[in-house]
């Protein structure tokens, strides 16, 4: 016969032990709760020219965070960012990092978006013997040597000379073998590396330089610049730019007709999906920079998973909606500094640079391992031939076959078709 004083009486046990659980668990939540967040400072071009960028690498960020959070956060405390808007202007940059770390008082930093604003903070960083996660930036560390420096680019260990070193790589393909080359840039910072880059490959491979100018920053009509090459008759042009200038040099190679072999270089803009819309077909026949494209030839862990989150959120948030040039590496590089704040277990931000320089880490942006200057140990930029793009839909851009990878070898997905015809542009 069922005792149903006994059921009642275990039944009120169960709930005093239930009770009893829930209220040492609340404890244990609350203590948790207690404990105080981890710091990250840092600045990111949320306004002004580089913008796109930065709002599109402040939104992987934060899908990094929402995932590190949901984990249990870094060392069992929560992570927070302190972020600031520098307005692309790096005169700004020195005095936001300085606040962060003495009024903000934050525990780790990492760098804003850009060569230009990742090395004004860069003397004080090396003062204080700061660890230093660099988002994008040619050769930031050339003028100081610092141990705790590692760039986030996959330029490579000599960057200017590796990145354009892979764009020879490619352009070498074209049959029959060039012999005479043109180079141009905007008189800046980033192209007047790239270009002494390109010297030391051009003289490697034998190469004969036919024109070798820069351009006033103001320029707006490259007509002229683009018809001075042609009476050249250079076998492969490259051009080294920023993104406004990369539009106005493709667009005139268009208007004039050029003939050449090959044409493009590390024309800074062509991976955005912004300038991608813009082009649209005039993009064909182009051999772009790029550092990640849907090819498959490229399988790097947890990627394209990570572009299906960052897409659906770029859409509401209003930002790059392929995210393939930044996004993945701005998650990678919140990857390598949790891993090492896990590994080292603390803030010493001695023992991070160590654990650093010492692993080769495995991300969404690939396995990167840092080499002694903490540039990548190899390069890994890629430089693909757009093909087959029909009118200005982004989407295209998501499938395979429109940016055929030529270089590094190891990714390659296809040969590069040549002469470089504007008029396949048009058709």
């Amino acid at each position: 016969m069922i005792n149903i004083k006994k059921i009642r009486q275990s039944g009120v046990q169960f709930l005093l032990v239930l009770a009893s659980l829930t209220a040492m668990l609340g404890v244990s939540s609350v203590f948790a709760q207690s404990k105080p967040p981890i710091k990250i400072g840092f600045t990111m071009p949320l306004t002004g020219g580089l913008a796109g960028n930065g709002k599109a690498a402040l939104l992987a960020m934060n899908i990094w965070k929402d995932d590190i959070n949901a984990k249990g956060g870094l060392l069992g405390r929560p992570v927070d960012f302190v972020y600031y808007d520098d307005q692309t202007n790096p005169s700004l940059v020195l005095g936001l990092y300085t606040k962060l770390l003495e009024s903000d008082k934050v525990d780790l930093i990492v760098s804003s978006y850009g060569t230009n604003m990742q090395v004004p903070p860069l003397p004080m960083v090396m003062q204080r013997k700061l660890y230093y996660l660099c988002l994008f930036g040619l050769n930031s560390n050339a003028n100081f040597g610092y141990n705790g420096y590692f760039q986030m680019q996959p330029n490579g260990p000599d960057p200017a000379v590796d990145n354009t070193g892979t764009f020879f790589e490619a352009a070498m393909q074209a049959s029959p073998r060039p012999k005479t080359v043109a180079i141009v840039g905007g008189d800046a910072e980033y192209p007047a590396m790239a270009m002494e880059g390109a010297r030391t490959n051009i003289q490697r491979l034998g190469l004969k330089i036919v024109y070798d100018k820069t351009y006033a920053p103001s320029t707006t009509d490259y007509a002229p610049i683009m018809r001075a090459i042609q009476a050249t008759k250079p076998d492969i042009v490259m051009v080294a730019s920023y993104p406004p200038d990369s539009v106005g040099m493709i667009r005139a190679a268009n208007e004039v007709g050029l003939k050449a072999q090959v044409f493009g270089g590390p024309m800074i803009g062509t991976a955005y999906a912004s300038v991608k819309k813009q082009l649209g077909p005039l993009l064909n026949g182009v051999v772009g920079f790029e550092e990640y494209v849907p090819e498959p030839t490229i399988k790097f862990g947890g990627v394209e998973k990570f572009l299906e989150r960052y897409q659906v959120a770029a859409v509401k948030e209003g930002v790059d909606p392929l995210g393939f040039y930044i996004p993945p590496f701005a998650y990678a590089m919140m990857q390598i500094l949790s891993e090492a704040v896990e590994k080292t277990q603390g803030l010493d931000h001695q023992k991070l640079i160590a654990y650093t320089h010492a692993t080769t880490f495995k991300t969404y942006a690939g396995d990167i391992k840092f080499g002694a200057n903490g540039e990548w140990a190899y390069p890994r930029s890629l430089y693909v031939q757009y093909r087959n793009i029909e009118g200005n839909d982004t989407d295209q851009f998501k499938k395979a076959g429109k940016q055929i990878i030529l270089a590094p070898a190891q990714f390659k997905s296809g040969n590069i078709i040549s002469p470089y015809d504007p008029a396949a542009s048009k058709k």
